[in-house]
């Protein structure tokens, strides 16, 4: 057989997926992987490789056969160490049996995220530049994404102030990914405190991702739920990929 023979009729892809946009980084990512002598600054993980811990613990659980099904939510031991995790870092409290759900990584987390929230021409306001799966997340939840832009004279950080002035009616939803990528700037609390405030005063959700929290330098991270009233309006992402 022909490698073409495998490769499924673009007719039978459905028009929104074959409207999504390309990922440039991924496109880059392959081109210089097979190349000698070259340093890859470009996918969002450190450079040494997973703690030894880490690898035994998962290791030995496939060896105890602790290979089945689990509850949707994820494994309950687990669940719990994440609440006590949060609850050391940020102090704040989520309950293990049913406020916090283990997926596949961030994306999948923001996938199930926007399509619970987002209902059809619901409009997302996004900072931009952003990391390049908030685009293709929120078309596939039929959202309307609304870039917001940021820029060099004030290191990337968006604005309460630039946000509002992108909001209609139909806004329903604020994506936040700091420390950023692809930019790595950080949110002061102050700047998180007024996005709070605007979220509160137009009954948004806020949508946070915040993987990149433990690779914080000259100022303590920000973990948005923690912010007075926007633990019951937000929803956190969050993983072990970047830091460990």
């Amino acid at each position: 057989m022909t490698e073409s023979s495998y490769t499924i009729k673009p007719e039978f892809i459905s028009d929104r997926v074959r409207a999504l946009p390309s990922s440039g980084i991924r496109r880059f990512f392959e081109l210089i992987s097979n190349m000698d002598r070259v340093i890859s600054l470009g996918v969002g993980e450190p450079d040494f490789v997973t703690p030894e811990r880490f690898s035994k613990a998962a290791f030995d659980a496939v060896a105890q056969g602790e290979t089945h099904y689990t509850s949707n939510y994820g494994l309950p031991h687990l669940r719990e160490a994440v609440a006590d995790h949060l609850e050391r870092l940020y102090d704040i409290r989520y309950d293990p049996r049913n406020e916090i759900l283990i997926t596949i990584g961030v994306s999948e987390g923001l996938m199930l995220a926007l399509m619970s929230v987002l209902n059809p021409g619901d409009e997302l306001l996004c900072p931009d530049p952003y990391y390049v799966a908030y685009l293709p997340a929120c078309q596939l939840s039929s959202g309307t994404f609304v870039p917001v832009a940021t820029g060099m004279e004030n290191d990337f950080r968006v604005s309460a102030h630039d946000l509002e002035a992108h909001c209609s009616e139909r806004t329903k939803a604020i994506l936040l990914g700091y420390p950023s990528n692809p930019t790595g700037t950080q949110m002061t609390r102050e700047d998180m405190a007024e996005i709070a405030d605007l979220a509160a005063r137009r009954d948004l959700v806020v949508v946070s991702d915040e993987i990149y929290d433990r690779l914080s330098y000259g100022m303590p991270h920000t973990c948005f739920p923690s912010l007075p009233g926007m633990r019951e309006r937000s929803i956190l992402l969050g993983g072990l990929s970047k830091a460990y």
